[in-house]
């Protein structure tokens, strides 16, 4: 059967419809729609269309059936948005839609084995936005493109000494040596000076140093049902992966979840601090989930796990991962979806079951905008990969004693992209990061002692 049959939208975790629902073979069969690979693509683009081999149709309710001729068209219009000079295959994802609540029933099980087996596959999964999370989204996009023009003087002063919340300039971000054309506003957790963990300066905590409420009050409703996502979707992962409920959610209790607000600018106009086309250089990224929205321009690019690429971020930098190879799938932007990959704790926790998603990000011949939610674990949590399910995986020899501090691994990747940041050039001169070896950062829900006068 053709692959058009295969990669459908998804039910909303409703995967069990009537089989009416099936593309029939006959009806394909019927169309000559040749190889389905590189249709009417653009001159100069060299775009395979990613298959999935020997699986089954996926199933769709009836009122979701699109023509064949309407998925063709669509399958043109997706490659269209790649940046140019790019080669890659199109990605075309399932799109799942989480329930509005997670009770532990079949549905809810059978959708988190679903989510963890296009995780394994894909290295990305797409959810359906809710009506409210489209407003949000546009609102947050629409106060994204006000700060992102105003004067470049009142934004280089978002800056805080003791976070690293706030804006980065186009080429200041660093990865794998190389400067990245994105321009960022970094949502960290809001802390103001009086709070214990700031006054014991420890590394990373401290104010978000907003522009105005014009742009912090609509980020954060935003950002704040975002979190709600994760939890659902880590509650999910808890029953795919054939864990105890709470084996993934006990680390996020007090999440160090923080936010990139992203403006990527065209190609043709850029302040050549970087590498031409290049947006952001091939990384991981740190903790458990990012779920992203982008807006219609496109530029993403992800790899697929294979078992012939093994890192660890954590414990080698995998910056510049195969980013000039051969191998990379493109995600076109999909009106009223998140994507959802997977970070370094992810992969860390799952003895490798699940690994996090290499991605990079390209720049196309219009400036783009994009929010990335990272829904992460405490700053003081210890990570212990788990004992159980995840395929019938055991924790590695080396794995099972220190564990990895979750505090130390963000720090130690923020300083390593903004090596030359005030932040981190006053986290080394006042010591701070000798602190992350102290048992109350180390230890959920502890605060610092009060200091005496």
């Amino acid at each position: 059967m053709s692959c058009l049959a295969t990669r459908s939208v998804l039910p909303l975790g409703r995967r069990l419809i009537t089989s009416r629902a099936r593309l029939s073979t006959a009806a394909l069969g019927s169309l000559d729609i040749g190889s389905g690979n590189g249709m009417s693509m653009p001159p100069g683009f060299n775009i395979d269309v990613a298959r999935q081999p020997n699986k089954q149709p996926r199933i769709q309710s009836p009122s979701r059936i699109a023509t064949v001729a309407d998925k063709i068209h669509a399958r043109d219009d997706l490659g269209k948005t790649m940046p140019p000079s790019f080669n890659a295959q199109v990605a075309h994802l399932d799109t799942f839609e989480l329930p509005e609540k997670i009770t532990g029933s079949a549905s809810d099980r059978a959708l988190g084995k679903a989510i963890i087996d296009t995780w394994r596959y894909e290295g990305i999964i797409q959810i359906a936005q809710s009506d409210l999370q489209k407003k949000l989204w546009n609102d947050a996009k629409a106060a994204s493109k006000r700060f992102f023009r105003k004067p470049a003087a009142e934004k280089a002063a978002c800056v805080d000494s003791q976070s690293y919340a706030g804006y980065i300039a186009s080429g200041e971000e660093v990865t794998d040596g190389i400067a990245d054309y994105s321009e960022i506003f970094t949502i960290t957790k809001d802390l103001d000076l009086e709070e214990p963990r700031v006054r014991a300066k420890w590394p990373c905590h401290g104010p978000c140093p907003w522009p105005d409420v014009e742009m912090k009050e609509p980020m954060m409703r935003y950002v704040d049902n975002l979190g709600l996502e994760g939890e659902k979707i880590l509650q999910l992962a808890e029953f795919g992966l054939g864990v105890a409920p709470g084996t993934l959610t006990q680390y996020t209790r007090d999440g160090w979840h923080h936010t990139r607000v992203l403006r990527f600018p065209p190609r043709n106009a850029t302040n050549g601090k970087g590498k031409e086309g290049r947006g952001i250089g091939s990384h991981t990224d740190y903790g458990l989930l990012v779920i992203a929205a982008q807006d219609d321009v496109g530029g993403l690019f992800i790899r697929r796990p294979r078992d012939d690429e093994k890192f660890a971020n954590w414990q080698k930098s995998a910056a510049g991962h195969k980013e000039d190879a051969d191998g990379w799938f493109y995600i076109p932007p999909v009106e009223g979806v998140h994507t959802v990959i997977l970070g370094d704790m992810m992969q860390y926790l799952t003895n490798n079951y699940l690994t996090a998603t290499p991605h990079k990000v390209g720049l196309n011949t219009r400036e783009r905008f994009v929010m990335a939610y990272f829904h992460e674990p405490s700053f003081q949590a210890v990570i212990k990969p788990i004992n159980e399910g995840c395929g019938g995986m055991r924790t590695a020899p080396e794995q099972t004693e220190e564990g990895v501090h979750y505090g130390t691994h963000f720090t130690n990747m923020f300083m390593r992209n903004y090596p030359d940041r005030i932040t981190t050039k006053r986290l080394l001169a006042e010591n701070r990061y000798a602190k992350l070896s102290k048992p109350e950062l180390r230890t959920l829900d502890v605060m610092p002692a009060p200091e005496l006068d």
